[in-house]
């Protein structure tokens, strides 16, 4: 079969899908784009188009945003495309009723190593837990969880500075580059599959909250640098200044460096040295480098100390 008689639906709508949309779109027939529904946002509550709806709306690819992917009329609508294989990026839970419609299957790309950081905020696990090394999967989708047959995987090691922005901006170039590979072994029938087994050790990469964004200040130095950089540039690691007054101030963390060092003081204290904020934990300092006030934008530690009088505050979890 030629590769442009390759019929390919893609489900997504996250930023991450787009290099996957463009290896697509170059080398087969992407037939029809499926993405989420419009829905208000920002302080104005204005419409924002996802960057796959515009992807689908500037190259003139028909694109659908069903509510429920379970509605019937729509299953009709993806039985007559009749794809022979659907691609999926960053999507919700897909119905067995879709999944099991391809000839060839469907087929998800995955930001971490499998079965390692199922879940959906892989890229900031990896780096919140400071592993040395992730990459992405493709795999079989199944009726669970990013639980289905492996096919393919990309490895990288993880530079130690790298945030959680970079890389991702790193893993959906190579993860266009590994769904391009497993189509084509896919339509060779060169591909091994493997199964993925169940390890109570695995780690998981659990939704980001209010609560787990939060920095406690009784940690170690590296775990507080990892979560930070782990956390930028969205949502941003949260912390908490109170004063002797019990006025607080909340403000995210997007860029920080630490050294090991005993101290006396208590964690969670700020020491303010000209241009540079210096925050105590377990085993030495935090050096905050940038920074916003919630709510203001986003700036240096300079910059930050012209509008704001840091002196007598500390950090609260």
């Amino acid at each position: 079969m030629n590769n442009k008689e390759v019929k390919i639906l893609f489900m997504g709508t996250a930023e991450f899908g787009i290099p996957t949309l463009k290896v697509l779109n170059d080398n087969y027939n992407l037939d029809a784009i499926i993405t989420n529904y419009d829905k208000p946002s920002g302080r104005g509550l204005k419409i924002k188009f996802s960057p796959v709806k515009k992807f689908a709306i500037s190259n003139n690819i028909k694109y659908f945003q069903p509510k429920s992917l379970k509605d019937q009329s729509f299953i009709d609508k993806i039985k007559l495309i009749d794809p022979d294989i659907i691609v999926v990026v960053a999507f919700r839970m897909i119905p067995k009723s879709i999944w099991q419609i391809p000839k060839y299957g469907t087929i998800n790309l995955h930001a971490s190593l499998l079965p390692n950081y199922r879940g959906s905020a892989p890229i900031n696990w990896a780096i919140i837990n400071n592993e040395n090394y992730t990459g992405v999967t493709t795999f079989f989708i199944d009726d669970k969880i990013d639980t289905g047959d492996i096919l393919l995987q990309e490895k990288i090691k993880l530079d130690k500075k790298i945030n959680a922005g970079e890389l991702h901006d790193k893993l959906k170039v190579i993860g266009a580059n590994t769904v391009k590979k497993t189509i084509k072994e896919i339509l060779n029938n060169s591909l091994m599959k493997k199964k993925q087994e169940y390890n109570v050790n695995y780690k998981t990469a659990y939704k980001l909250n209010k609560e787990n964004i939060k920095i406690d200040w009784n940690q170690n130095c590296l775990n507080i640098h990892n979560k930070v950089r782990g956390l930028s540039p969205y949502p941003g690691a949260r912390a908490s200044l109170i004063n002797n007054n019990g006025n607080i101030k909340r403000v995210v963390l997007y860029e920080c460096e630490h050294f090991i060092e005993d101290h006396n003081f208590e964690n969670g204290q700020i020491i303010k040295e000209k241009d540079l904020i210096k925050i105590t934990c377990k085993d030495g300092y935090i050096i905050i480098k940038n920074l916003k006030m919630e709510g203001k934008k986003r700036m240096n530690t300079s910059s930050f100390l012209n509008g704001f009088n840091i002196e007598n505050y500390k950090m609260v979890k």
